[in-house]
């Protein structure tokens, strides 16, 4: 029995945004009903209910009242469409939909896993979708590439099948490059990935190739390897689980991490910003330590403790991100200091680390 995460996005659903594809989404459900019939565990991430109810509203909404109106619309539709597939195969379907507070918030994330187990235990299959309805840009994931990545650590998955209107990832954008070569195999933390990944060529969803690849990324945190294929092909699915070589397979390599960890990870906000000399980072990057004022060169933003921040390389480049044990005022205060410093600074004990490493994960 494996786990697996199924994520099919807007183009596909809506024949790139003409109507709803009925037959698309029963030879979809057929797959996913194979493979649950071999006892595998399935969840289903959708995007498309924008796009679904533009078409039965008829016009492009623009603002973020209209989208989100349109998103209730089309929701609707969406589900619709795809519960009578199931419900043809004898199959019952659960409908989950997140916003980034549901992954931010420690018990909600564990609420969304619970759900999401108690789902596979009842035989239904989760479908997931991001709350359009109610996200605005503050808490939006940003795609549902994203989400797949997250439900595949929420749940272990050890498959993560992103479907899309391309056969996989190129060497360049295959529809303007005719020389474009598939990468069939790739570990997903291969830096290569993030100079030939482009954006959305459908214009219908908001992602695109460099999301699939972060998504890949999220999801090897759990050891979930990534496919990025077509999903004009029929069969690909079971293709998939019969093992043969096809589209983009992104390795997760030596890559998983704690659920904590994988928490932390997945929350794509962050509050502030901690600036560190080149000593911290080799100590974080190659020792995994905790992070100690004494390589914090500068901090950014105001906030408070416990805050989820990122921590970033002379140059810029993000290196970590982690919970802190003091707010940003205090930071500033004891930041290039060394631990044995801070009581006398701050006139009380207080924790040595800023952040601890069991609070903090590497980037990329």
């Amino acid at each position: 029995m494996s786990t697996w995460v199924i994520k099919v996005g807007s183009s596909l659903l809506t024949k790139r945004g003409k109507e709803l594809d009925e037959a698309f989404i029963a030879t979809l459900v057929g797959e996913v009903a194979e493979l649950t019939a071999q006892k595998n565990r399935v969840a289903l991430v959708t995007s498309g209910s924008i796009a679904a109810g533009r078409m039965v509203l008829g016009f492009k909404p623009e603002t973020m009242g209209e989208l989100q109106a349109t998103a209730a619309v089309g929701q609707t539709r969406l589900m619709q469409a795809i519960s009578v597939s199931f419900a043809a195969k004898g199959l019952t379907i659960g409908q989950i939909l997140l916003t980034h507070d549901d992954i931010k918030e420690r018990q909600r994330y564990l609420n969304a896993r619970t759900t999401l187990n108690t789902l596979f235990a009842l035989g239904s299959i989760p479908v997931i979708n991001e709350n359009d309805t109610v996200s605005t840009e503050e808490i939006r994931f940003g795609n549902n590439d994203i989400i797949g990545g997250l439900i595949a650590n929420l749940i272990d998955a050890e498959k993560l099948v992103i479907l899309t209107d391309t056969g996989g990832l190129y060497t360049a954008d295959p529809h303007l490059d005719p020389e474009a070569k598939l990468i069939s195999e790739r570990n997903c933390a291969d830096p290569l990935l993030d100079t030939i990944a482009g954006g959305s060529l459908s214009g219908l969803g908001r992602g695109g190739m460099i999301t699939k690849v972060q998504s890949a990324r999220l999801a090897a945190r759990s050891g979930t390897d990534t496919w990025i294929v077509s999903g004009a092909d029929p069969c690909m699915i079971g293709r998939i689980a019969r093992g043969e070589a096809v589209g983009t397979r992104l390795l997760a390599g030596d890559r998983s991490v704690t659920s904590r960890l994988r928490w932390l990870a997945g929350r794509q906000k962050v509050e502030g910003t901690l600036r560190l000399d080149n000593g911290a980072v080799r100590a974080l990057t190659g020792r995994k330590v905790s992070l100690l004022p004494v390589g914090i060169t500068g901090v950014q933003g105001s906030f408070e403790r416990g805050a989820l921040v990122a921590c970033v390389s002379p140059e810029g480049a993000s290196v970590a991100r982690g919970l802190t044990n003091y707010d940003s005022r205090l930071i500033d205060k004891i930041r290039g200091k060394n631990s044995r410093a801070i009581s006398e600074l701050l006139g009380y004990p207080h924790d040595h680390e800023v952040i601890h490493r069991d609070n903090l994960v590497l980037s990329g």
